[in-house]
């Protein structure tokens, strides 16, 4: 698929994207945000197909994206992804002039770095592992503090709607800033769940597996990131939707989703509790954490991970 994309093809775009970027400081033109976001969509897209062709390669399909090569090359698409959002949810934002000189030198970083060497099997899995683990846990994290805030919200709303007087002891912040946090824990959550699959499909790779679509795991975490991804979509481009208690609503029904995700790893409906060699889900977790607190990478033997 398109195999002749190389660094140079998105790195041009980005560059464009950030010399319009830059043209911003000295002349107007009315169309100029809209180039902008066009060069860049092109970039990110050139360069996830760069990432999709590295992954299947068939020279380094024994262990993709697993080289330091290929990492600074993610690093840079990550960077690009919240590019591409900051610039359709706040045209008016110069966030541009931060993030592309660093997606630009993440990508330098990247080209003088051999591109097939990469790393032992057992240490790629090891890597990817973690990365699964730790950007899952931060997405749950996220919709959680979205959960309470969407909670607090909903309380301070029916006070003051009352007009109940507060009660001594008893404070929540103002409405004001507790939907600013709801709506940017939305967003948090749906980049970190996102990131957390998408590391949990390249660890399948990793460790050549197929990836068991059919699991109840991967079927509801893929309903949870449709949903995360489609409130944040709505939250941040229909304005009625960024007033008043539509807000605390769509995180409250995050967390009621990620909940069920956590009852059927509970129940044990999922290949994602029953470890390789049998070795469980709660064994590979503490393995992981074991790791972290070691100061080195363990194994993280869960299987059909995602």
């Amino acid at each position: 698929m398109l195999t002749g994309i190389s660094l140079v093809c998105f790195s041009t775009s980005y560059a464009i994207t950030l010399a319009l970027e830059v043209s911003r400081l000295f002349f107007r033109m009315p169309i100029r945000v809209v180039v902008m976001l066009l060069f860049a969509v092109i970039g990110f897209a050139m360069q996830t197909l760069y990432l999709y062709n590295r992954a299947t390669a068939p020279g380094l399909a024994s262990v993709p994206l697993s080289n330091w090569h290929d990492w600074y090359v993610i690093a840079a698409w990550v960077l690009a992804a919240a590019y591409v959002f900051l610039a359709a949810s706040r045209p008016r934002t110069s966030v541009g002039l931060f993030l592309l000189p660093v997606v630009l030198v993440l990508i330098g970083v990247a080209y003088a770095f051999p591109q097939d060497r990469s790393l032992a099997q057992t240490s790629a899995e090891n890597v990817w592992g973690i990365a699964h683990g730790v950007l899952l846990l931060l997405g749950t994290i996220a919709i959680s503090l979205g959960f309470v805030a969407g909670l607090m919200y909903l309380a301070q709303s029916y006070r003051l709607k009352q007009k109940l007087p507060p009660r001594p002891g008893f404070k929540l912040p103002n409405l004001e800033w507790l939907q600013r946090i709801n709506k940017q824990l939305l967003a948090v959550s749906s980049f970190f769940i996102a990131l957390g699959i998408i590391a949990g499909a390249i660890l399948n790779l990793v460790k050549h597996q197929e990836v068991p679509w059919g699991d109840p795991i991967v079927i509801m975490s893929g309903v949870l990131l449709a949903w995360l991804t489609v409130a944040t979509i709505f939250e941040w481009t229909y304005k009625p939707a960024q007033q008043g208690r539509k807000v605390a609503y769509l995180t409250v029904a995050s967390f009621i989703m990620l909940a069920m995700v956590m009852g059927l790893l509970l129940m044990g409906s999922t290949q994602h509790t029953k470890g390789a060699g049998g070795i469980g889900f709660q064994s590979a977790q503490q393995t992981s954490w074991n790791s972290i607190s070691l100061g080195r990478l363990e194994a993280y033997p869960t299987e059909g991970s995602l």
